[in-house]
Parts: structure tokens; sequence; C-alpha cells
């Protein structure tokens, strides 16, 4: 039995729902926010969503467990057999995190929930998010999937991840991030008429007036 620890608004948590939904392995929910209460420590090590709990302990890290789930079943493989291709698609993966993902969400408080950021935050994210596509389009190939021809983990991952990113490059920077990258925009449209991305997007707009209070009163607290 596989438990996700999670909720619907989580860009995270939906690429491990897209990665079970395209495997076909089943999972119970949890909804869960990130929280530091003894109880959910004792599950996950860092309070931090996505967790997911199997019949050998825990796993964290959204990229492991995909890797995981992959590994669970041969349908719709994320991850190709060839050991370069699977590295090439590993990597992929890193840079969209750690050069678009991450530094979008130093600013998501003002983005999204009107929160601001100190100026010279936003200089340093403006130019980290215009080197992160330009670097991510100069690796990969949108021909017309992330890594080439096959969809892979690393289309999961730019799809909830660049999504989030372009609106925050859009609405504090008036900066289009798709210019950067020849073929993101039309990446982006295929991944979103998927059907199993439909549904996961329905989900995430029922969740979202419960998540909107969750952070109202993590504010006011802070």
């Amino acid at each position: 039995m596989l438990t996700l620890y999670g909720f619907d608004v989580s860009n995270y948590h939906n690429m491990l729902k897209l990665g079970f939904a395209l495997k076909g392995v089943e999972y119970t929910q949890v909804d869960t926010y990130p929280n530091q209460t003894k109880e959910y420590l004792q599950i996950c090590p860092t309070g931090k969503v996505p967790a997911l709990k199997t019949d050998h302990g825990v796993l964290i890290e959204t990229n492991v467990i995909l890797e995981y789930i992959d590994a669970m079943s041969e349908k719709n493989p994320l991850y190709p057999k060839d050991s370069f291709e699977s590295a090439r698609v590993k990597e992929l993966v890193k840079m969209i995190e750690l050069y678009i993902e991450l530094p979008a969400r130093r600013c998501h408080t003002e983005a999204f929930w009107g929160v601001p950021v100190h100026e010279n935050t936003k200089k340093e994210v403006k130019r980290a998010l215009f080197n992160g596509m330009q670097s991510l389009s100069r690796a990969a190939s949108f021909k017309p999937y992330v890594a080439g021809d096959t969809f892979s983990a690393a289309d999961i991952f730019f799809l909830y991840s660049v999504d989030l990113a372009s609106s925050v490059a859009k609405k504090l920077f008036d900066v289009d991030l798709f210019e950067h990258a020849p073929g993101s925009k039309e990446l982006m449209k295929r991944l979103n008429e998927m059907p199993e991305v439909i549904a996961i997007s329905e989900a995430r707009k029922a969740a979202t007036p419960a998540f909107h209070a969750y952070l109202k009163e993590a504010f006011k607290s802070s």
C-alpha cells in the first residue's frame, strides 16, 4: 500500500499525481500541508511534502519518488532504459528544478499572494530565470518533448515548474520566458491537453480556497 502525503495545489505533489496516473499505480492520498508536528515528523523527517509511505519505509524528494514509481510498472516509462539517455533525462529534471523552479519560488509570495519580496531578490530572480530558461533551451530538445520524441519525467517537471515560473516572470517582470526557449510554449500547450493533466488541474482548482485560507493564517502568524 502506498500513501502519498501532500495537497492538490502543490506543484511537486501534482508531479507525483501525474506520475501515478500515467504509470497506473494505485495509492491513497492524505491531504497534508507542510508542518513540523511531532506526528508528521515521525513520517517525514523534514516536515515537507510530498512524502510517500511505502511498505518498506518513507521516501521524500519528488525526483526520487518519480524514479521509484517508474520502476514499479513498465507502463508509460518515465526514464529511458538506455543508461546515458536516462541520465540525460535526470540531468534535465535537475536543471529545471535548480535553475527555474527554485529561483521563481523566491518570488511566489509577491506574484501569487501580494506579499512583497525585496527588490534585490527580484533582480536576482529575474536574472536567474532568464539564464535558466536559456540554459534549458540549449540543453533540451522540444522535438516535441523536453528530451526528444518521447515523453519523460523531464516533461513532468517542465509542466509543473515552468508554468509557475512563467507566471512569476510575466507578473513581476513583464517577461515571456517561453520566448527564450523555442518550442517550449507549444510543449506546454500539448501537456496541458493531456486528460490526466486536466483532471489534476480540476482537483487543484477545487483545493485552492482551502489552501488560501491556510496561507492567510500562516502569513498572519508570521
